[in-house]
Protein backbone atom coordinates (compact mmCIF):
# COMPACT_ATOMS: atom_id res chain seq x y z
CA UNK A 1 0.00 0.00 0.00
CA UNK A 2 1.23 3.50 -0.81
CA UNK A 3 0.46 5.82 2.11
CA UNK A 4 0.67 9.60 1.67
CA UNK A 5 0.11 12.56 3.98
CA UNK A 6 0.27 16.10 2.60
CA UNK A 7 0.02 19.41 4.49
CA UNK A 8 -1.36 22.38 2.53
CA UNK A 9 -0.95 25.87 4.05
CA UNK A 10 -3.79 27.86 2.46
CA UNK A 11 -3.97 31.64 2.07
CA UNK A 12 -6.35 33.11 4.64
CA UNK A 13 -8.81 34.41 2.05
CA UNK A 14 -9.29 30.88 0.64
CA UNK A 15 -9.09 28.71 3.74
CA UNK A 16 -12.83 28.44 4.48
CA UNK A 17 -13.73 27.52 0.90
CA UNK A 18 -10.87 25.00 0.49
CA UNK A 19 -13.05 21.87 0.85
CA UNK A 20 -15.38 23.11 -1.89
CA UNK A 21 -12.45 24.21 -4.05
CA UNK A 22 -10.88 20.73 -3.96
CA UNK A 23 -14.25 18.94 -4.08
CA UNK A 24 -14.10 17.79 -7.69
CA UNK A 25 -10.50 16.62 -7.28
CA UNK A 26 -11.52 14.70 -4.17
CA UNK A 27 -14.49 13.00 -5.87
CA UNK A 28 -12.45 12.10 -8.96
CA UNK A 29 -9.60 10.66 -6.89
CA UNK A 30 -11.93 8.60 -4.71
CA UNK A 31 -13.39 7.09 -7.90
CA UNK A 32 -9.98 5.98 -9.20
CA UNK A 33 -9.28 2.26 -9.36
CA UNK A 34 -6.88 1.41 -6.55
CA UNK A 35 -7.71 4.38 -4.33
CA UNK A 36 -8.19 3.13 -0.78
CA UNK A 37 -9.00 6.48 0.83
CA UNK A 38 -8.61 10.21 0.27
CA UNK A 39 -9.52 12.24 3.35
CA UNK A 40 -9.10 15.92 4.22
CA UNK A 41 -8.79 17.33 7.75
CA UNK A 42 -8.19 20.84 9.03
CA UNK A 43 -5.44 21.34 11.59
CA UNK A 44 -6.56 22.40 15.07
CA UNK A 45 -3.20 24.06 15.78
CA UNK A 46 -2.81 25.78 12.40
CA UNK A 47 -6.32 26.71 11.13
CA UNK A 48 -4.92 27.73 7.75
CA UNK A 49 -3.55 24.22 7.19
CA UNK A 50 -5.37 21.26 5.65
CA UNK A 51 -3.98 17.75 5.92
CA UNK A 52 -4.70 15.19 3.23
CA UNK A 53 -4.38 11.50 4.14
CA UNK A 54 -4.51 9.22 1.14
CA UNK A 55 -3.68 5.64 0.26
CA UNK A 56 -3.51 3.61 -2.92
CA UNK A 57 -3.04 -0.02 -3.76
CA UNK A 58 0.48 -0.74 -4.97
CA UNK A 59 0.90 0.57 -8.51
CA UNK A 60 -2.20 2.80 -8.48
CA UNK A 61 -0.51 6.05 -7.39
CA UNK A 62 1.20 6.55 -10.76
CA UNK A 63 -2.15 6.66 -12.54
CA UNK A 64 -3.30 9.20 -9.94
CA UNK A 65 -0.43 11.65 -10.45
CA UNK A 66 -0.67 11.40 -14.24
CA UNK A 67 -4.45 11.90 -14.37
CA UNK A 68 -6.11 14.96 -15.87
CA UNK A 69 -7.89 15.75 -12.60
CA UNK A 70 -4.59 15.71 -10.69
CA UNK A 71 -2.98 18.17 -13.11
CA UNK A 72 -6.08 20.38 -13.01
CA UNK A 73 -6.08 20.32 -9.21
CA UNK A 74 -2.45 21.44 -9.09
CA UNK A 75 -3.31 24.41 -11.32
CA UNK A 76 -6.28 25.24 -9.08
CA UNK A 77 -4.39 24.89 -5.79
CA UNK A 78 -1.11 26.58 -6.75
CA UNK A 79 -2.32 30.21 -6.40
CA UNK A 80 -4.26 29.41 -3.20
CA UNK A 81 -1.40 28.06 -1.06
CA UNK A 82 1.24 30.09 0.75
CA UNK A 83 4.10 27.67 0.16
CA UNK A 84 4.99 24.29 -1.33
CA UNK A 85 3.00 21.57 0.47
CA UNK A 86 4.89 19.22 2.78
CA UNK A 87 4.55 15.49 2.07
CA UNK A 88 5.29 12.10 3.56
CA UNK A 89 4.98 9.30 1.04
CA UNK A 90 5.89 5.72 1.81
CA UNK A 91 5.10 2.17 0.85
CA UNK A 92 3.82 -0.08 3.61
CA UNK A 93 4.59 -3.66 2.64
CA UNK A 94 1.75 -6.11 3.11
CA UNK A 95 -0.81 -3.50 4.16
CA UNK A 96 -4.11 -3.33 2.33
CA UNK A 97 -6.02 -0.84 4.47
CA UNK A 98 -6.67 0.35 7.99
CA UNK A 99 -5.78 -1.90 10.93
CA UNK A 100 -7.40 -1.88 14.37
CA UNK A 101 -5.58 0.01 17.13
CA UNK A 102 -4.28 -2.55 19.62
CA UNK A 103 -3.85 -0.10 22.50
CA UNK A 104 -7.48 1.10 22.54
CA UNK A 105 -9.84 -1.83 22.08
CA UNK A 106 -13.53 -0.99 22.39
CA UNK A 107 -15.44 -4.06 21.26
Amino acid sequence: MIFIVVKFRVKSEYVDQWPETVGEFTRATRAEPGNLWFEWSRSLEEPDTYVLVEAFQDGAAEAHVTSDHFRAALDTMRPLVTRTPEIVSTTIEGATGWSRMGELQVD
